[in-house]
């Protein structure tokens, strides 16, 4: 409850402060926000943003190795830790200050910017990135250079965007996010740390749901980042914490009813020969095969059979399940659509996650046995052979929705509420808190304000 009072003060000042969310604020000589917003020098490109390459040579294609190399190289920072609370408090406070002071400029809807160029709206740009931390005060005016580049640069690694330099009309839509909603993203997120019940262990899993990023840490660093595929907005992956206890190779997947019923019954009914071309068997509670032509497809009760999918390159598991029993029936797995990890946008699953350069999280999970390495794993899933590979030591998995959170390199981050859950999280609290005030005002009640 304190800490909720403690934003809420925050946001009072906010409220009340005579500036407008539209003004341009200069900061103070030494500002108390530019420090937590990140790196010492915010005017130079930050040491895990790397530079655009000055070549005109054709990128490599992107591998599962390479993008995971590229997720592990913008920080070796866990985007949760035991610290994460005090931190978002930090970071709440520095921003409630921002919003004090008038908050940030906004910049027109139809602002065009063009690195080399001088425009009409830079010194606006410049001040709004001054703001915020993510440009030195000292260059508050001047075309849009390299210097007002890095700090673009900066501003999208900060907010998940693709680190371009360029003003793309994702990072002008995220630069004119008031600072009275960034305040309460990092309100809620810090609500969700509170109340998770994580222990949290030498080697542990961490996946960010906002941020479709998976974080292996261990010995608080993170020593593995992968892009993740969680759940669409009307299938969201849950919350949770839990353990990883199995890995499967070469795993068959057991269809969940509710896919059955809504998805396979209605393939059924336009293409009878649909779960013989996906590789799928009916399956009743003995495990005897039915004959998919035996039942009647159009019915809308609950399948009495089970629907399961052969492994093979066809699976949608793909290659590698790893398994952390929860209420929920979620898991961490392969997929047989690769081309996916590619996107930005990474909400796409029925509530699992699938992960990018999953053999890889499988050999670190797996470290601790010596027959279990990269190689071996490739080896088992090339002969296709089924192997289920038990834990001897369980390894502890979280699945957060923090929206934003700040890392101990003192890194204020933000990722959209793709499951506007923010809002819903903020006003249960409000109704709660309204109740508890409530109640410590009525004789009757008031032992439960206590």
């Amino acid at each position: 409850m304190s800490n909720r009072i403690i934003l809420a003060i925050a946001m009072l000042f906010a409220t009340e402060s005579a500036f407008s969310q539209n003004s341009v604020v200069a900061p103070p000589a030494k500002p108390a926000v530019a420090a937590p917003m990140g790196a010492a020098n915010p005017a130079s490109t930050p040491p895990h943003v790397k530079p655009e390459a000055k070549s005109e040579a054709k990128p490599p294609a992107s591998t599962p190795d390479s993008r995971s190399a590229a997720a592990l190289a913008l920080s070796s920072e866990p985007t949760f830790d035991e610290g994460t609370a005090q931190r978002i408090k930090d970071a709440a406070l520095s921003y409630s200050d921002i919003a004090v002071r008038g908050g940030w400029p906004m910049l027109p809807a139809d602002a065009k910017f063009a690195n080399g160029v001088a425009g009409p709206q830079d010194d606006l740009l410049r001040a709004r990135l001054i703001v915020s931390g993510d440009l030195a005060a000292d260059k508050a005016s001047g075309p849009y250079d390299d210097i007002l580049a890095a700090a673009v640069k900066r501003f999208q690694t900060r907010h998940g965007l693709a680190a371009t330099g360029m003003m793309t009309p994702r990072t002008l839509a995220a630069l004119n996010v008031p600072v009275k909603k960034r305040i309460q993203q990092l309100e809620a997120s810090l609500e969700r740390v509170i109340n998770m019940n994580f222990g949290f262990g030498q080697r542990y899993v961490v996946v960010n749901i906002p941020a479709a990023f998976a974080e292996a840490i261990e010995n608080d660093r993170v020593v593995r980042r992968y892009r993740v595929i969680v759940g669409k907005t009307e299938k969201p992956s849950p919350t949770l914490a839990a353990e990883i206890t199995n890995v499967n190779l070469n795993p068959t997947w057991t269809v969940p009813v509710s896919i059955t019923k809504n998805e396979i019954s209605a393939h059924m009914r336009k293409d009878p020969n649909y779960l013989a071309r996906m590789h799928m068997e009916l399956l009743d509670a003995h495990d005897s095969v039915l004959d998919p032509h035996a039942v009647d497809w159009s019915a809308t009760h609950t399948p009495n059979f089970t629907v399961r999918q052969q492994s093979g390159a066809w699976n949608a598991l793909g290659s590698v399940r790893i398994d952390m029993p929860n209420s929920y029936s979620v898991y961490m797995h392969d997929t047989n659509q690769k081309n996916l990890f590619s996107d930005d946008y990474r909400f796409d699953s029925h509530g699992c996650a699938r992960v990018d350069n999953v053999r890889d999280l499988a050999a670190w999970v797996l470290k601790d046995l010596p027959k279990w390495s990269r190689q071996e794993i490739d080896l088992v899933i090339a002969s296709g052979q089924r192997e289920d590979i038990h834990l001897p030591k369980k390894i502890p998995v979280a699945w957060t929705y923090l929206t934003g959170w700040m890392t101990r390199d003192q890194t204020v981050q933000f990722r959209n509420d793709v499951y506007d859950q923010d809002t819903q999280l903020l006003e249960a609290t409000a109704e709660e808190a309204a109740f508890f005030n409530q109640a410590g005002n009525h004789p009757l009640t008031a032992h439960l304000a206590r």
